[in-house]
């Protein structure tokens, strides 16, 4: 579903309660579930690969249930573009407020890996502390400001669009903003380390290294769990030691913290991108399209 044909359909949504577009996510999530698509096949090569002693029905349950969490994303959106702050309240408790509250006065990263959940969370959080993001813009202009008035529509953060580089975030993270970071994906070999994920080596951004090493900043990794009456953002204990002097050793770290918190809600994280489309020098393409 576009996002110009989402829009007007998720605003009626957002006076739903949470229980019922749960179940519409359910029927949806089905019904994209269904049909021999491109993600589909995508999916069950991530997932096989990285979960390789799972039973093939068992993994083809998990990817059914991630068809279904994406589709209650897709409806989600009616609160997090339209529902007032008190119901994003609501929807998104926080658990671990305190690690944050804790480092007030010194820059922090928040580490966001790409779960279902990311945008409420962010959004909520920015309810609390103003935030500074990054995100891929849109080719469609028109598209690509509805998206960022959406994330700045309680006026509590910046976001940078990707193409902008990472300065601009860099400056607002040393003027006192939280920096809502996503660091999980394959942005190509540049700027990254082939470390291990899952078990697969993934090409893996040295950026939240680096970056918490210009800034001083504390790293502090934190993750969406959904549950039957909501979100819970869960922010945990800022990583001891990091970064460190090597580059290669951080990388694995964050790459071991992401998959803990994937094994406590599999069905939630993204499994239809191509996280291992960049292969080391001389491995063959993981991908067959």
């Amino acid at each position: 579903m576009g996002v110009r044909l989402l829009v007007p359909f998720v605003r009626l949504l957002r006076w739903l309660p949470f229980g019922l577009v749960t179940g519409l996510g359910v029927v949806t999530g089905w019904l994209m579930w269904l049909p021999p698509t491109r993600r589909k096949r995508l999916g069950r090569r991530n997932l096989a690969a990285c979960f390789p002693g799972m039973a093939p029905a068992e993994r083809e349950r998990l990817l059914r249930r991630h068809f279904i969490a994406i589709a209650q994303m897709f409806l989600e959106y009616g609160y997090g573009w339209f529902g007032p702050r008190s119901q994003i309240e609501r929807l998104v408790r926080i658990e671990g407020l305190a690690h944050l509250q804790a480092l007030e006065g010194r820059p922090v990263i928040l580490s966001m890996p790409h779960f279902t959940g990311l945008d409420l969370a962010g959004l909520r959080l920015s309810l609390e502390v103003p935030v500074v993001s990054v995100y891929s813009g849109h080719k469609d202009p028109a598209l690509d400001a509805f998206m960022k008035a959406k994330r700045l529509r309680f006026g509590t953060g910046i976001v940078f669009r990707r193409q902008s580089g990472i300065r601009p975030a860099l400056r607002a993270l040393q003027q006192g903003l939280r920096f809502y970071y996503l660091p999980d994906q394959d942005h190509g070999p540049r700027d990254s380390v082939f470390v291990d994920f899952f078990g697969v080596k993934a090409a893996t951004i040295t950026g939240l290294s680096r970056i918490a090493a210009m800034a001083g900043a504390a790293v502090l990794p934190c993750w969406p769990r959904r549950g039957r009456e909501g979100y819970t953002l869960v922010i945990e204990p800022p990583l001891a030691g990091f970064p460190s002097a090597d580059l290669q050793a951080d990388a694995r770290r964050m790459n071991a913290v992401i998959e803990q918190q994937v094994l406590q809600a599999p069905h939630q994280y993204f499994w239809l991108h191509r996280r291992f489309k960049s292969r080391p020098p001389g491995e063959p393409p993981f991908y067959d399209e």
